[in-house]
C-alpha cells in the first residue's frame, strides 16, 4: 500500500492518496482544494483513481472534487446521509468567503459496514455522525482515515448545521474500540494512533474510556 498525503486549501485539509503499490489503483480521499497538486501526485505516481470519496461534505474537504472528476473520472463516493450537505458546500463556502465549483452528483452513496476496494486493498465504511450527519471513516490496511470525526487530541466540531455532540461521542467510542496500534490519518493536523487517542484525547476522560 502506498499512502500519499498532501495539505490543501486555506483551511489545511489533509487529502490522502491511497494506492495498491501493485496495480496503481488508488482512491483520493477529501480533495478539498489546489487539484493541480493532487493531480501532480497521482501523474507522478502513474496512479489510476477508481474513487473520490468524501469523509463528509464541508467545502473545506470537497474544494477539488469537480476537477479531479473531470481529470480521472472516478467514481464520487458520499455516505447517503451526506447528501443534504454535500450539496449545500457552495452554499456554505460562500458563507465563509470562498467559491467553490458546482459540485458533481455522486456516484455511489455508501452506507455503514460496505467494503470500498481499490486493487487488493481493502476498507470497511464506519459511518460516524457528529461533526456531520453522514461522516464517515476507513479503517482497513492498518490505518483508519477520520475526517472530521477525530483528531489527534481532538474530535471535530459539531455547531455546524447536522452536528450532533451525543451522536459524535458514540462514532469517538466506535473508534477508540479498533486496534490501539491502528494508524489514525485525520482530516486536519498530524497524523496519530488509537492507543495514544486513548490515552490523551479530551473526548476520552470525558466518556471514561
Amino acid at each position: 500500500m502506498l499512502i500519499k498525503s498532501i495539505v490543501v486549501g486555506p483551511l489545511e485539509v489533509n487529502c490522502f492518496i491511497i494506492a495498491d503499490e501493485t496495480c496503481k489503483k488508488a482512491m483520493v480521499v477529501d480533495p478539498g482544494d489546489e487539484p493541480d497538486r493532487i493531480m501532480d501526485i497521482i501523474k507522478n505516481n502513474d496512479f489510476v483513481v477508481e474513487y473520490i470519496i468524501c469523509t463528509h461534505g464541508h467545502f473545506d474537504h470537497v474544494g477539488a472534487v469537480s476537477d479531479l472528476k473531470k481529470a480521472t473520472d472516478a467514481k464520487v463516493l458520499i455516505h447517503k446521509d451526506e447528501l443534504e450537505i454535500y450539496s449545500a458546500a457552495k452554499d456554505m463556502a460562500a458563507f465563509w468567503g470562498y467559491d467553490l465549483d458546482p459540485l458533481p452528483d455522486p456516484d455511489v452513496l455508501v452506507e455503514d459496514g460496505e467494503d470500498i476496494a481499490v486493487g487488493d486493498l481493502s476498507f470497511k465504511v464506519f459511518h460516524t455522525p457528529g461533526h456531520s450527519p453522514g461522516g464517515i471513516c476507513l479503517y482497513g490496511e492498518g490505518i483508519v482515515i477520520t475526517g472530521d470525526t477525530l483528531f489527534a487530541g481532538s474530535v471535530g466540531r459539531t455547531d455546524f448545521h447536522g452536528g450532533d455532540t451525543n451522536r459524535l461521542k458514540e462514532s469517538f467510542k466506535r473508534l477508540m474500540s479498533l486496534p490501539e496500534n491502528i494508524r489514525v490519518l485525520p482530516g486536519h493536523g498530524p497524523e496519530t494512533t488509537i492507543d495514544r487517542e486513548k490515552r490523551e484525547n479530551m473526548f476520552s476522560d470525558e466518556l471514561l474510556l
